[in-house]
């Protein structure tokens, strides 16, 4: 039975797998690095234009437009109005917040034909602001929040994992705009809800959030939502008894306190030993009673930075950086640096000229502690921090370590893999201010409204449902984002003409759900195949064996349902599973 590969039939699109554009596999891609990425090459729902960027097929876009509608719904929901910024925006405007010098090559800079600065948006902080500044002068107009479903340009350095990591990308950005702290933090706690509203109407409710850094956005306050998958490169830190969640950067944990008394100060040769353990090991202490020197260099600042911290612990250069404000890197210009003995430096009598010291909060009331002398082969015992430094401050820039008491109760913090499908931020005044954004508010004073902003990524989405949703054979997709509801496989019969009563079922079908049908001439192994690859939920089999007793087979994707139905009963069997699987 020859048709077309669309037509309208009640507002619903008829589709044939004979004309579905797209090429099903079975071999394993040498170039995926994941399950998500296997899967979408193998099924037919991308293929790599150049590094890190991919055209979509159309089960791929089906996908994304239903992950978009749900995102949309919940954004709405929360009294969000949707608009859409240009992709290509004029460096003028980054050059007002401070981050077209400060982003490095990820962000695409250009010249237009007048010579003009131009950028590709990797994000739009910038254009919100542009846009609200004008139009919301008034506290009478605030709050609001403006949100876009947008292409996205960010030239990434290591793109991988087929959509997981992509330079180019669609996401949705939304900006919201408040006249005081209270009011962001009270509509922060609503989209971080509608986040978790999103995740779990797509299929995948065991996402996580998670607390983290600010990075180049800006910000005191923010949060991750992270899939946890072998296959995450963020670090996560969790509690194995409480609900404390932090990304690595931004963790945080109890250490025990020193219980050792105060001794005196003596100076003692520790010949030809410079790493932490061998001093331990000689003086016969333990490396918790011991500190260490890890000398950084900050970006555009010329004095090297000194950070104390206890000898077992290492420093987290995030935290690091929020403290200097600045990038940092191992200290490398020894020449300039001579005053500092390398090897052995300690806090204890040290010639600090040119250079920043910071203490890590792991040394504070720290008692009889053993670190560098300042001169090669010598160290110092006996240092007492409050003894020797009473006018010293402390930071937190230590990194935690797998097993580490939590902070919030006596649990263990335990390491995880995940990756990022959504972020939020309290960006407080980052870009209005530095933009001039201003509004008038109840007594006619100018004031600087506040942001907040909350990013998800389509694709990346869409790979993690897969990450999460699979087994070995293709995605399982959720009916909430399925490319089609049901799949009807016509199996093939030299007795029969079995596409008429395949065309009859899916046109019975169609008139209530999204169908697709194979209709091609191939054997039953691979049309299972390749309907395994397209993972929708449903599945009606039309065998001849079966036929002839008047019944076709149901089946779903996640083979937990596989029974004979009668024919005349397949539109109410098909109807109360598809909303047996719309509700889990």
């Amino acid at each position: 039975m020859q048709l077309n590969h669309t037509k309208e039939k009640d507002g619903l699109i008829i589709m044939l797998m004979s004309k579905l554009l797209g090429e099903r596999f079975k071999e394993k891609p040498s170039e995926a690095t994941s399950t998500s990425h296997v899967f979408l090459l193998r099924g037919g729902y991308v293929r790599q234009v150049t590094n890190g960027i991919y055209t979509l097929l159309p089960p791929a876009k089906r996908i994304a437009a239903k992950i978009e509608n749900i995102i949309r719904e919940e954004m709405d929901a929360i009294d969000g109005q949707e608009v859409l910024f240009p992709v290509a925006l004029p460096g003028d405007l980054w050059k007002e917040s401070g981050r077209f010098d400060a982003v490095g090559s990820e962000l695409v800079r250009f010249k237009d034909r007048a010579n003009k600065d131009m950028i590709l948006g990797m994000t739009h902080e910038e254009a919100a602001v542009h846009l609200a500044r004008s139009e919301a002068k008034s506290y009478a107009d605030y709050p609001f929040m403006i949100y876009q479903i947008q292409t996205k340009f960010r030239d990434e350095p290591r793109a991988r994992g087929g959509l997981i990591r992509v330079r180019e990308f669609t996401m949705k950005d939304a900006y919201s705009f408040h006249t005081s702290q209270e009011d962001l933090e009270q509509y922060y706690d609503q989209c971080y809800d509608a986040y978790h509203k999103i995740y779990a109407r797509a299929g995948v409710p065991e996402v996580i959030s998670v607390k983290s850094d600010t990075g180049m956005m800006g910000g005191k306050v923010a949060h991750e939502f992270m899939l946890l998958t072998d296959i995450g490169e963020d670090t996560l830190v969790i509690c194995d008894s409480c609900d404390y969640r932090s990304n690595m950067e931004v963790a945080v944990g109890k250490l025990a306190v020193s219980t050792t008394s105060e001794a005196e100060i003596k100076e003692v040769e520790t010949p030809n030993m410079k790493t932490i353990e061998e001093v331990a090991g000689f003086l016969n202490v333990p490396v918790t009673n011991t500190l260490k020197a890890c000398v950084f260099a900050a970006e555009g600042q010329e004095k090297p930075v000194i950070v104390f911290i206890r000898g077992d612990l290492q420093v987290n250069t995030s935290k690091l950086e929020k403290i200097t404000k600045a990038a940092v890197t191992p200290f490398e210009d020894y020449e300039n640096a001579k005053n500092l003995c390398f090897g052995f430096m300690g806090p204890y009598g040290l010639d600090a000229q040119g250079a920043t010291v910071i203490f890590d909060a792991s040394l504070k009331d720290e008692k009889n502690l053993v670190a560098g002398g300042n001169k090669v082969d010598v160290h110092i015992t006996g240092i007492s921090m409050s003894r020797e430094f009473p006018d010293a401050e402390y930071v937190d820039v230590a990194e935690v370590f797998e097993g580490q008491e939590c902070p919030c109760c006596h649990g263990k913090l335990q390491f995880k893999r995940g990756v990022e499908v959504g972020n939020i931020f309290q960006l407080g005044t980052r870009y209005t201010e530095s933009m001039g954004m201003t509004y008038v508010d109840k007594d006619g004073k100018a004031k600087t409204p506040i942001m907040g902003c909350y990013g998800i990524g389509v694709g990346r989405l869409l790979a993690c449902i897969i990450e999460a949703r699979h087994d070995d054979y293709g995605p399982i997709w959720p009916m909430s984002v399925a490319p089609w509801q049901v799949h009807i496989c016509v199996l093939k019969s030299k007795k029969q003409d079995m596409n008429v009563v395949g065309m009859d079922l899916y046109n019975k079908l169609n008139k209530k759900f999204e169908v697709i049908v194979d209709d091609r001439d191939v054997a039953a192994g691979a049309q299972f195949a390749d309907a395994d690859l397209l993972g929708v939920p449903v599945r009606v089999v039309v065998g001849e064996k079966n036929l002839a007793n008047g019944q076709v087979e149901l089946v779903t994707r996640d083979k937990s349902v596989k029974k004979l139905v009668a024919i005349e009963d397949i539109e109410k069997e098909v109807a109360e599973l598809v909303e047996q699987l719309s509700n889990m």
